[in-house]
């Protein structure tokens, strides 16, 4: 079952410049990541210091997976640095027949 995770983060006004950069490089690892069908990132056209990230995972034990190698030391990635506040997760699946 496909699962959509929903990541919507705030970034910080004065790291607006590098942001893109730096979601870039965390995202090379998470799209590498077994399981990642991938990953898109949308700005609210309205407000540029809000993005959504919007990662497809070929199931939720492959997503639990991810999130867990995150905490580790070895997936710590660099995007805390450029946010505004704690990032909020929503975990989706696609509903069959709707």
């Amino acid at each position: 079952m496909t699962v959509l995770s929903l990541l919507d983060v705030r970034i910080r006004p004065d790291a607006l410049e590098s942001a893109p950069s730096v979601i870039s490089d965390v995202l090379t690892a998470t799209r590498a990541f077994p399981g990642s069908l991938g990953v898109e990132v949308v700005v609210d056209v309205d407000d540029p210091e809000h993005y959504v990230l919007v990662e497809r995972w070929a199931s939720m034990d492959d997503d639990d997976a991810y999130r867990a190698w995150r905490s580790t030391p070895e997936g710590a990635s660099d995007l805390g640095s450029i946010l505004a506040g704690p990032p909020s997760l929503v975990r989706t699946v696609v509903a069959d027949g709707v």
